[in-house]
């Protein structure tokens, strides 16, 4: 299983990173590392669009799905069975959301070995033989940052991207007074303190990782947030 992990993810993604390395001018491994970033979500743009679109369709059906828990606020047995009902009339898979993201969680542990081994100790033997070997990669970052060292300063800013794109996913809505609604209250709460606590806890993580890793998070953030604003404005 971890050959096939390796020969499949790993070393496709590995080489196309010291590939970008060796042809792109100044040989900035920044710059490396934004292209790669920019091909991998390209690639993985229609699995995260019908992740989007599934958390949007999720968002769109609240006023109705309160509407069943105040019509069968005593009737649990009744509220389930029209709230399937619900989402078969409007197509809703409220698990449909996750399966992109467990598809993609080996491609971001390939991606994170990847960017370990190209800043701080390559194996260049995982090249291919048409990828030249560089013989060290140059971690630099427009002089004032050392890529495969941590960097607080990028720690922060990948922190308030992810406060943005926290944000984008929360609906606002107003604080529901019937007594069958405690548990949605309780699930807007959740919400916001999530809006603070994931920015919060991607600074302390970013803080402790390699600042070339943390520029693919900002920048896999950001990308995400251009491409949450597409799905959800669309009509």
């Amino acid at each position: 299983m971890y050959s096939l992990y390796h020969e499949v993810l790993y070393r496709p993604l590995f080489n196309s990173l010291i590939a970008f390395y060796n042809i792109l001018p100044g040989h900035s491994i920044a710059l490396a590392i934004t292209l790669l970033t920019v091909l991998i979500r390209c690639a993985l743009w229609p699995l995260a669009a019908y992740s989007l679109k599934s958390q949007k369709a999720m968002q769109d059906i609240q006023p109705k799905v309160k509407e069943l828990k105040e019509k069968y606020k005593d009737d649990k047995q009744g509220l389930a069975k029209a709230t399937v009902e619900l989402y078969k009339e409007q197509k809703v898979n409220p698990a449909s959301s996750c399966l992109p993201i467990l598809i993609q969680f080996p491609i971001l542990i390939a991606v994170y070995q990847v960017f370990q081994s190209g800043l701080t100790h390559a194996n260049f033997t995982d090249l291919y033989s048409f990828v030249a070997n560089p013989g060290a990669i140059d971690t630099s970052f427009l002089g004032i940052a050392d890529l495969a060292k941590a960097s607080i300063i990028l720690a922060v800013v990948t922190g308030i991207a992810q406060y943005v794109q926290t944000k984008m996913l929360i609906t606002k809505k107003a604080p529901v007074k019937t007594e069958g609604a405690k548990d949605e209250n309780m699930l807007s709460e959740m919400n916001k303190s999530m809006q603070y606590f994931m920015p919060l806890l991607t600074i302390i993580i970013g803080m402790s990782l390699p600042a070339g890793l943390v520029l693919y998070w900002l920048l896999t953030t950001i990308l995400t947030i251009v491409q949450q604003k597409f799905v959800f404005n669309r009509k």
